[in-house]
């Protein structure tokens, strides 16, 4: 039984707007809707990473499958061409492959089941673990002996991940071979290879494949795929057939042993240790049975990737999301406790922070890491504050002080000294101990959307979720003195009343009290510069005003900036992005603060749970099955949006669904 299934009998709705994914640890993946139909213009068969996690190239995108029964032959016109893809041109579907589909499962392999006249046929999609390899294997079990002709056309784009084939300027070399074919353009090249039957060279276009989700996201939403031919299978009974896909020269693989390394090592992976020490709060025991950790867990594991260390040993980083991100600061350091802590996955979780801390500089860790050039980019301010706190779960957790002292506490020194002193873009440490940042031209807080020259939440100056930080930060590393300095200005800065909470950024001797979730941390985080009575009104405007089912509203609905709804062209997105539409993210450090004004009483405990549990709930049928989406619709009934699958939504999620024994 796999941990996800859906019984579609033959529709194409809702399924056509539910995802899957499949990763290989390098940062490739492989992803579709549940029926075959692409979406978009990052779903494909295989999207190699060539430097892993990053530099990812778009390979095969889909594979056109048609049976032909009985003698009739897909050479030999007029044939009844049973045709069991799904494709969207324009507004229109061809084929309508969803009406031979039964069922879809997920878990280590995506697999469909299809009735066809009489054959059944079941699909398989593998990916091989840490290699830029896929699998996709077919198995026709007709109804009696009859002649069954199996017909599997690749088309392929061959570009970078983010970018459409056009056929314009295209120029594929096609070198084929008797159960091969390799295709390369541009320096790109893409090699398939078959297990049985037979391939058949016939060069082809298919024009203007739609997109149906770039079409509502306001981008370029068709492309041209090149078919180079096709693979053909012909029995007469039971009978397979294995096309794999790489960037690599063709190599020996068996579907069976590949499957069983992957198991093995994502389950090893994925087990959950069996105590854990919430910060301020007493031991838990794991429930390791639990179908809901199991799911997060693996919903975890999509996102540690393999990258090299700057010394060139063997490392690992984290992504943000499929399909589009790659490994950003911010999300590496507020997932890594979720993803990796409480996960028991020490060894991993220090190689991440000695590879971003290996990076610190002017006080500063990188954001991110350039998708083609791999080159550090600094351009937060809050990411290095979320390293430090990182490096003290880390070892808090894994009680690991020799990495600590001599390999992440200089990090942290660093960063407090850079900050202290002033750093990149105006971050710097006024004399009343609160840091301030930016300009109007600028957004290093995690709410940055900006399109043409528009901050959407422009936030320059004092803004509280980063001074809660440095107050943490400072209270950590024993500098208590100026940690004191700090909370005294952070109250009077910032404290506006039971009723309103916290401002969300002081600026030049004005106060944003817009009702945002960025205060929660200054309650959440394990050293909060609120009295107990200030931290209790904190959590309870934003239990009142923000908290909903999947996460916390970005802005309170009263509020006249308040957008409902998270759709349309990058601008108009962009500037609901933060003015109200949801976060799951920031759920868990809701939970967190709520946790701990109520002292983890019992209540709590059962409420909290009553509160994460729709969002769990939803992994199953809800946009990318088995994931959590980066954001929802702030109206409802709160639609998935923004990216499919998202580290931090996930991290969140399962460190307090392991805090909380779910």
């Amino acid at each position: 039984m796999s941990l996800y299934e859906i019984e579609t009998n033959g529709r194409l709705e809702p399924y056509l707007s539910q995802e899957y994914l499949l990763t290989n640890g390098l940062g490739g993946f492989a992803s579709s809707t549940i029926p075959g139909c692409n979406t978009r213009r990052y779903h494909g068969i295989l999207c190699a990473a060539t430097m892993p996690p990053v530099g990812r190239v778009m390979t095969v995108n889909r594979i056109g499958e048609i049976l032909c029964l009985d003698g009739e032959e897909l050479d030999k016109p007029p044939a009844n061409l049973l045709e069991f893809s799904v494709n969207q041109f324009g507004d229109r579907f061809h084929p309508h492959g969803e009406q031979y589909l039964r069922r879809f499962e997920l878990e280590d392999t995506a697999r469909w089941e299809y009735e066809i006249e009489g054959v059944k046929v079941i699909k398989e999609l593998q990916l091989v673990w840490m290699k830029n390899v896929a699998a996709v294997r077919y198995t026709v079990k007709p109804d009696r002996e009859r002649r069954v002709q199996l017909n599997l056309l690749p088309f392929i784009s061959l570009r970078d991940f983010h970018a459409l084939r056009r056929v314009t300027g295209a120029r594929f070399d096609v070198r084929p071979g008797e159960r091969q074919v390799c295709v390369s353009d541009d320096g790109r090249t893409v090699n398939l290879w078959s297990d049985a039957g037979r391939f058949v060279q016939k060069a082809d276009w298919w024009y203007g494949q739609k997109y149906a989700i770039e079409t509502e996201r306001g981008q370029d939403d068709s492309e041209d795929l090149f078919q180079p031919g096709r693979f053909v299978l012909e029995t007469a009974g039971p009978a397979s057939i294995t096309i794999w896909v790489s960037i690599d020269t063709p190599q020996e693989h068996d579907w069976n042993t590949e499957l069983k390394r992957r198991r093995e090592v994502v389950a090893a992976a994925c087990t959950l240790p069996e105590n854990v020490q919430p910060a301020g709060g007493p031991s838990i025991v794991c429930t390791t049975d639990s179908i809901a950790l199991k799911r997060l867990a693996r919903a975890a594991n999509d996102f540690v990737v393999y990258r090299k260390l700057p010394d060139g040993t063997d490392g690992t980083s984290i992504l943000a999301g499929y399909p589009w991100f790659a490994d950003w600061g911010r999300d590496t350091m507020i997932s890594l406790p979720g993803l990796l802590l409480s996960t028991g996955r020490f060894q991993q979780a220090r190689q991440v922070l000695t590879v971003f801390g290996h990076y610190v500089s002017e006080g500063m860790i990188p954001n991110r890491f350039d998708d083609y050039s791999n080159e550090p980019h600094y351009n937060t301010v809050d990411a290095s504050l979320w390293f430090i706190h990182a490096a003290y779960e880390y070892l808090r957790l894994s009680h690991d002080a020799h990495t600590f002292e001599e390999l992440l506490l200089p990090a942290c020194r660093a960063v407090v000294k850079g900050y202290r002193d002033g750093t990149r873009f105006g971050i710097k440490m006024e004399a009343d101990g609160l840091i301030t940042q930016g300009n109007a031209s600028t957004q290093l807080t995690w709410m940055d959307a900006k399109c043409d020259g528009i901050a959407f939440t422009p936030r320059q100056g004092k803004a509280v979720e980063i001074n809660a930080l440095w107050y943490n930060a400072l209270r950590l590393m024993g500098e208590d003195e100026l940690a004191a300095r700090s909370a005294d200005s952070f109250r009077r800065a910032f404290w506006v009343s039971p009723f309103r909470g916290l401002a969300d950024v002081v600026h030049e001797g004005r106060r944003d009290t817009s009702v945002r979730p960025n205060q929660i941390f200054a309650v959440s985080l394990p050293h909060s510069p609120l009295d107990e009575t200030q931290q209790a009104a904190v959590v309870e405007l934003v239990r009142r005003e923000l908290l909903t089912p999947v996460g916390l509203l970005t802005l309170a609905r009263s509020d006249p900036n308040f957008h409902g709804r998270f759709t349309g062209p990058p601008a108009q997105r962009d500037e609901a992005y933060h003015n109200g539409t949801i976060w799951p993210w920031l759920l868990g450090a809701f939970l967190e603060a709520y946790l701990k004004v109520n002292r983890r009483s019992r209540d709590s405990v059962i409420q909290a749970k009553q509160w994460l549990a729709p969002l769990i709930e939803g992994m199953d049928h809800v946009a990318c099955m088995g994931q959590i989406s980066e954001v929802y619709e702030a109206t409802e009934p709160y639609r998935a949006a923004g990216c499919p699958a998202q580290a931090w939504s996930v991290a969140e999620a399962l460190r307090l669904a392991v805090q909380l024994g779910m």
